[in-house]
């Protein structure tokens, strides 16, 4: 079986060409599957970047969120301490007020008591002199009858 050189030449070129195309095919699958894993694999650390980096926004968020309601319940309790310190403020006032309301009564009571006891010391000191006076008279009294009763019996 002879077959023509040319018939020969296609025959060896398809059998080239069939090896070559298994050859490329083999190889395209290995180089083009080693392609798409290091695509996917670029893809997956990409993804898990990006993942990460919402994550991470995310926890920003929350952390700003926290700062805001700190703040709010910084300023809430800032509020409270001036209320309370407004209502300290308010009844140290007023019991300045009625401290003061009560010094000025017994301010007043004092004034009053001194007077009373003046008065008093008026009184004593008049009946003092009262009781002197009648000390006197009654020492002159006696003085006067023993004087006359000497009297009396020298001339009797």
């Amino acid at each position: 079986m002879s077959l023509s050189p040319q018939t020969e030449d296609a025959l060896l070129e398809q059998k080239i060409a069939a090896v070559v195309h298994q050859i490329l095919q083999r190889e395209g699958d290995q180089i083009f599957g080693e392609k798409i894993a290091a695509f996917v694999q670029e893809n997956e650390r990409r993804a898990r970047e990006l993942a990460l980096m919402e994550r991470v926004v995310r926890v920003e968020e929350e952390l700003r969120a926290l700062r805001e309601i700190q703040i709010a319940h910084f300023n809430a309790a800032e509020k409270r301490f001036e209320a309370s310190e407004k209502r300290f403020d308010a009844l140290h006032r007023e019991m300045t007020a009625r401290f003061e309301a009560m010094d000025k009564r017994f301010e007043a009571l004092q004034r009053e008591m001194t007077a009373r006891f003046e008065a008093v010391d008026k009184r004593f000191e008049a009946m003092e002199r009262r009781f002197r006076f009648q000390e006197w008279m009654i020492g002159g009294g006696v003085t006067l009858i023993m004087a006359f009763l000497s009297l009396l019996k020298i001339f009797s």
